[in-house]
């Protein structure tokens, strides 16, 4: 299993461009809801308990990253006795020593348990769980890399109209809208149009994220002079200010301490 495992996290993060640990930590919380579901299926004199109390069990799985080796530990807060209302991970100072001799009230105590062996109903919550935390580390990476932009100037492909509003491909499966009130009046953008744009705002959704653009900006204009004016682009000139009325005047204000 440790070279299977090790294989798995190797691929999985080559194909989805997200670090090894990323991988891990999927893994160990799959292993831990699996572990989780066998209490529930336990056929003991405590399985209806655990049916009943799944979520109550709190189960550690740690995995070596060089080895692929992993341990199972069940674990217990250590908590007053009057005080203990879901005894699936509660224990009693008494009760926590007879685990650990050094166990405090307000710690936690570890107990190594067996390993489950990883059969069908595991590997497909690993699966599932892995794809959950492979989107959720994608989705963050577009959201720092978009954000550290905030404020830039950037390209994007008009992928679609919706509402009025303009959705740009930015490229790697990523996307940005336009609103309506950003976009430059009676501009005409057709599907497949390369627009420069500015990027406003990215925020976080429950879903993901949203980068929201614009075409009205005053960033594009002083943009475009700089691009445009060789004086302003090597310094010569400063653009101290920029107004805009978009898709009709436009004002900047200009600094310069050359005298011609």
């Amino acid at each position: 299993m440790s070279k299977e495992l090790l294989l798995v996290v190797e691929t999985v993060s080559n194909e989805k461009a997200v670090s090894e640990d990323v991988i891990f930590d999927a893994l160990e919380t799959a292993l831990e809801a699996a572990t989780r579901k066998q209490y529930k299926g336990a056929n003991d004199e405590y399985a209806e308990f655990h049916r009943q109390h799944e979520n109550e069990v709190e189960i550690r799985v740690e995995i070596d990253r060089y080895t692929g080796e992993y341990n199972t530990y069940r674990c217990w807060f250590v908590l007053p006795e009057d005080e203990i209302e879901f005894p699936g991970k509660e224990l009693s100072l008494s009760q926590a020593k007879v685990i650990d001799a050094n166990a405090e009230e307000g710690g936690i105590v570890e107990q190594q348990i067996d390993n489950i062996p990883f059969g069908r109903i595991g590997a497909h919550l690993a699966k599932q769980i892995i794809i959950q935390k492979v989107r959720e580390a994608e989705r963050q990476k577009v959201y720092d890399e978009y954000k550290d932009l905030e404020g830039s100037i950037i390209h994007g492909t008009v992928k679609r109209l919706e509402r009025g509003n303009v959705i740009l491909d930015l490229g790697n499966n990523v996307e940005g809208i336009i609103f309506k009130e950003n976009l430059i009046p009676r501009e005409n953008t057709r599907q497949g149009e390369r627009l420069r744009v500015h990027i406003k705002q990215v925020q976080r959704e429950n879903r993901g994220h949203q980068i929201v653009l614009s075409r009205t900006a005053p960033e594009l204009l002083i943009e475009l002079f700089t691009i445009e004016v060789p004086e302003i682009a090597n310094g010569t000139i400063e653009i101290k200010g920029a107004a805009r009325d978009p898709g009709g005047r436009s004002k900047i204000a200009v600094y310069t301490e050359d005298p011609r």
